[in-house]
């Protein structure tokens, strides 16, 4: 079954027009080479409210299967994606940002400072990703293959999980 995606982009200088937004055409890229549909698109300032705005309508309007967010999770005092990820949702999967960040430690040890979080709104399954292109398609090159599993049972559409 093809999924469905909303990518938000948390960027101050990319939402006041200031710096190009490359991880989320990165992210776009790859799911769609998947087998994911692009449902939603949307840069926006690291404002909380506004993130978690962003969120809800991405979950409740837009009925995205997978919201996949970049930037915004790091240690500056304007990074507040997990914040506003962990308002919206109504139970945390720890164990995405977890692997994610596991893996990631290979590559760099900075991926230690990650402060990403996961969970799930609804019938949407919200991951936030690093802010970096490179960063982004190795994490999403880690886990997009578990995905359609956790999709499945999600939405209902994995049959060998309803025994």
């Amino acid at each position: 079954m093809g999924y469905t995606v909303a990518i938000l982009t948390a960027s101050d200088k990319g939402a006041a027009g200031e710096r190009e937004d490359l991880s989320g055409p990165a992210i776009a890229e790859l799911v769609r080479q998947a087998g994911y549909t692009v449902v939603d698109y949307a840069l926006v300032s690291d404002d909380y409210d506004g993130l978690a705005a962003q969120l809800c309508r991405m979950c409740d309007r837009k009925k995205a299967d997978l919201v996949l967010t970049t930037g915004g999770t790091g240690f500056s005092k304007r990074d507040n994606m997990p914040e506003a990820t962990l308002s919206v949702v109504e139970k945390q999967v720890p164990g995405i940002p977890e692997a994610i960040r596991a893996y990631s430690m290979q590559f760099t040890p900075r991926a230690m400072l990650s402060r990403a979080a996961a969970g799930i709104r609804g019938g949407t399954l919200i991951i936030n990703l690093p802010g970096s292109p490179k960063a982004v398609r190795e994490s999403l090159s880690f886990i997009l293959p578990q995905l359609p599993h956790a999709l499945g049972i999600l939405t209902g559409s994995d049959t060998d999980c309803a025994r």
